[in-house]
């Protein structure tokens, strides 16, 4: 059962469900067109319009996704050994447990099944191959209780991805690797489609961050995170809010410019996910997409995408579309420490 002001959704039908909330859209004059798209079979051109104008996607288990996250559960039960990895906190110490996912998340981005896997997700969900990009799979978690909430499992708070130098054309697309409830999911703000929020974003350079914020030294920070990650800085609304409840083998999809937060995890397990991004090379070039109502951060995250058909990396021509005259200003493509460069090209 969802708590009041709170649309919880699993699918059950194959028609979109328009979500009902509490009446703040017609004293705000905010669009309340809240719509749950499930398995549509609507073309990739449809959806990305639909998903630019706020709406939500969902897909039920496939064979694709289910061989992903095969992968990335077996990586987790290795990495763990004899321990349920949903139960290992309780009988490991923090800095113990930051050490072994600080270990695990870059040997699963990196893994040679990683980005095979994830292009023929996208084949399979109607993208078009040769006008596709996408940026590396990562592995999350969100542990239970306070356990570990920054560093290397840094618990989100409310944010927009373009806070975070992300074009507007950006899709998320995420995917539970174990089975995922209410209380340790991922939760959408709709409110905040339409309504502007004071952030610190406008601090935020994407090339800067590569330079000082990533790498090794994040799986240290146990304790606190002080790395300067853009947030609000005015109080928020979070009711309504939207939590999909997607099954192991589905996916989520939403614009990178959605308001979304990790939810406070209560559940006595901790949630393992997928997630990555795609940009579609048509609408990066006509700059189409979502709204841009209150980002302010410089540098941009176009360098680090990948055409889905040969990994070759958007041309500089779509690139310079997207510069501002910050590019040097730290690192414009982040290349791990122990990963050459000649590497991180081609992984």
């Amino acid at each position: 059962m969802c708590p009041p002001a709170l649309a919880c959704f699993e699918p059950v039908s194959t028609r979109p469900v328009m979500l009902a909330t509490s009446g703040w859209a017609a004293e705000k004059g905010a669009s309340m067109n809240n719509t749950v798209f499930y398995d549509s079979e609507v073309s990739d051109d449809v959806r990305r319009q639909r998903l630019y104008d706020g709406q939500l996607f969902v897909y039920s288990p496939r064979p694709s996704i289910l061989a992903l996250t095969d992968v990335a559960k077996s990586m987790i039960e290795d990495a763990f050994g004899e321990l349920d990895p949903r139960t290992a906190q309780k009988s490991m110490h923090v800095e113990r447990y930051a050490e072994l996912l600080g270990k695990l998340k870059p040997a699963f981005i990196h893994h040679p099944e990683s980005k095979r896997h994830l292009k023929a997700i996208l084949e399979d969900l109607g993208c078009d191959l040769e006008r596709t990009y996408f940026d590396v799979p990562r592995m999350r978690s969100s542990t239970s209780d306070n356990y570990l909430t920054s560093g290397i499992a840094f618990a989100w708070h409310p944010h927009r991805d373009t806070w975070y130098s992300a074009p507007s054309c950006q899709i998320n697309w995420w995917l539970p690797i174990y089975e995922i409830e209410s209380d340790n999911a991922m939760a959408f703000h709709p409110r905040y489609w339409t309504q502007p929020v004071k952030n610190s974003s406008g601090g935020y350079n994407y090339y800067t961050w590569n330079k000082l914020h990533r790498g090794e030294n994040v799986a240290k920070l146990v304790k606190e995170d002080p790395r300067p990650l853009p947030r609000a800085t005015e109080a928020m609304e979070l009711d309504p809010q939207i939590r999909l409840i997607c099954p192991v083998g589905g996916v989520i999809l939403f614009s990178g410019a959605q308001m979304h937060s990790s939810v406070p995890n209560t559940s006595g397990v901790t949630r393992f996910s997928i997630d990555f991004r795609t940009v579609q090379l048509d609408d990066a070039v006509a700059k189409r997409g979502a709204p841009n109502i209150d980002s302010a951060c410089t540098g941009t995250v176009m360098r680090d995408y990948l055409r889905g058909k040969d990994l070759s990396r958007m041309p500089q021509e779509v690139i310079a579309l997207y510069d501002d005259g910050t590019e040097g200003d730290g690192e414009l493509l982040y290349v791990p420490e122990n990963l050459s460069a000649e590497k991180a090209q081609a992984s």
